[in-house]
């Protein structure tokens, strides 16, 4: 019986050998254009950001799937039987990336989108799911106020003062550590960038690291990646004003959203023991754990700065 049920769920993941006819919609672009700017979504995800009854986004998801323009990666069947009902996380498939250069013009670096899908793992999957939970969360509570409003990472690339950038991740910042004698050039890459417009024109902006405490908080080796490092490599680019020049930022904050209290202690106990001079210190880091943010705005939740104040994103 269970193997006849793990087998049912299984079919999920396998394309129809007859999709059956259907016309793509502009709806159903923008699920399209919502994967590619996002890389993994769920079914629950895609609803909230298309603004359609999850009925109807896992109808048009279905269709999508089964004709070629989405993928369900596979990686999620190392998990999905003992999930229950775990809404499916859906990627960019090959067909899709090509109705986007049809439509829109983008030019992808590379279109095979469904080999990298299937060379996804599922820690890389469940990490990109996790900065969407964080997005998606925060625009559904600025969906509420009529005084601020989401400023996207697209919109803040666009308005970079120097758009002759040649990272492959327009937000990466580089940087030169030096630990004990070693110095190590970090590249340090935000998980997630946005910025907060109010009605005065001023601006707040913010990157995002989503910890998985998969790495640890410190490590002797300056070599070897860890928050600390991590941490320490944001301090040494605000001192130097890399923001500035940059993005065109007069400052920013680094949202740290952890796996629990500990954790998030342990972080700061380590971040009050770092001196990067022309830095704001530890005051430049806001701490949350996943479990407080489950069922709270981000904008009006009580974050944790570097010395353990209460601070919030918005008043």
């Amino acid at each position: 019986m269970q193997e006849t049920a793990i087998q049912t769920r299984r079919s999920r993941f396998r394309r129809a050998s007859e999709p059956p006819a259907f016309r793509v919609t502009d709806d159903d672009v923008e699920i399209i254009r919502q994967l590619a700017r996002h890389r993994f979504l769920r079914s629950t995800h895609i609803a909230a950001l298309v603004g359609r009854s999850l009925d109807r986004t896992n109808d048009r998801l279905s269709r999508l799937f089964h004709a070629g323009y989405v993928d369900r990666p596979r990686a999620q069947l190392d998990y999905y039987p003992t999930s229950g009902s775990a809404p499916i996380a859906y990627a960019l498939a090959d067909r899709g990336a090509r109705l986007l250069i049809q439509r829109d013009g983008i030019d992808f670096a590379n279109v095979e989108w469904s080999r990298k899908n299937r060379e996804a793992g599922r820690p890389f999957i469940e990490h990109q799911l996790e900065i969407v939970d964080f997005y998606v969360a925060l625009q559904r509570a600025l969906t509420r106020r009529s005084d601020v409003r989401l400023i996207h990472p697209d919109e803040i690339v666009a308005s970079f003062p120097d758009q002759s950038f040649s990272e492959r991740n327009p937000f990466a910042m580089r940087v030169r550590l030096s630990h004990q004698g070693a110095v190590q050039e970090v590249a340090v890459i935000p998980d997630l960038v946005f910025g907060l417009k109010f009605t005065d024109g001023s601006r707040r902006c913010f990157v995002v690291e989503i910890d998985r405490g998969t790495m640890p908080i410190a490590r002797s080796d300056i070599r070897q990646t860890s928050l600390e490092r991590k941490m320490r490599a944001y301090l040494t680019a605000y001192a130097a004003k890399q923001h500035e020049r940059q993005f065109g930022w007069k400052t920013f904050r680094v949202l740290i959203v952890t796996t629990d209290e500990y954790r998030a202690r342990s972080s700061m106990e380590e971040l009050r023991r770092l001196r990067v001079v022309g830095s704001p210190g530890p005051s430049l880091f806001l701490f949350a754990t996943r479990t407080e943010l489950c069922d709270a705005n981000p904008l009006t939740h009580s974050w944790n700065d570097g010395n353990g104040r209460d601070i919030f994103l918005i008043n």
